[in-house]
């Protein structure tokens, strides 16, 4: 086979960093490379061409994912327009987190949900993308304060509801759940 041309190597590496960010959140990262690969329609060797180690594509689909907010919610780049009231803005963020579509597509889902089981176990991988994580988190609680409220227990809630709802698709609980975290954050 010919060499592909640098503008399409940029744009091969481009899908091979999405197509990760979106499997690792729905299987997590132990994802093989060679799966990545062929749902990314490129071949396993070229891998290596793009990437030192899965490790470092692990890196760059995280970033990838707090940088283009999923398509899972309208509130997901929630910063209220002029004259928008912050209230429904707010609702409409924890109603669309915790929707039954969310709980379903974690794909296309928020990446702290979708990384944070791959993160806890991998102390290391943690450790490189600390900050990203960490200012995904922050971010996404701050559209839910409200006066002295931070909006971290708030975040917590939705992160858990949701983890737990996921866990139990297919038995009437999970949208129980999804419903409870509705109501307790009012």
């Amino acid at each position: 086979m010919g060499r592909v041309s640098q503008a399409q190597a940029q744009e091969n590496r481009q899908r091979v960093i999405a197509t990760a960010s979106r499997m690792f959140r729905e299987k997590g990262t132990a994802v093989s490379v060679a799966d990545l690969m062929k749902a990314a329609g490129l071949t396993h060797g070229g891998f290596y061409k793009q990437f030192a180690s899965k490790e470092d594509l692990v890196d760059e689909a995280i970033a990838h994912a707090f940088a283009n907010p999923a398509p899972y919610s309208a509130a997901e780049a929630l910063t209220p327009e002029e004259g928008e009231d912050r209230e429904t803005a707010r609702r409409t963020m924890i109603d669309d987190y915790l929707s039954v579509w969310h709980r379903d597509h974690a794909a296309d889902g928020c990446p702290v949900s979708g990384f944070a089981a791959d993160l806890g176990r991998e102390p290391g991988q943690a450790a490189r993308v600390r900050r990203t994580y960490a200012e995904g988190v922050r971010n996404r609680a701050a559209r839910l304060a409200t006066g002295d409220d931070d909006g971290l227990a708030q975040f917590c809630t939705l992160v858990g509801a949701l983890a737990l709802a996921r866990a139990t698709r297919g038995d009437a609980l999970s949208e129980e759940l999804l419903q409870a975290a509705r109501t307790a954050l009012g």
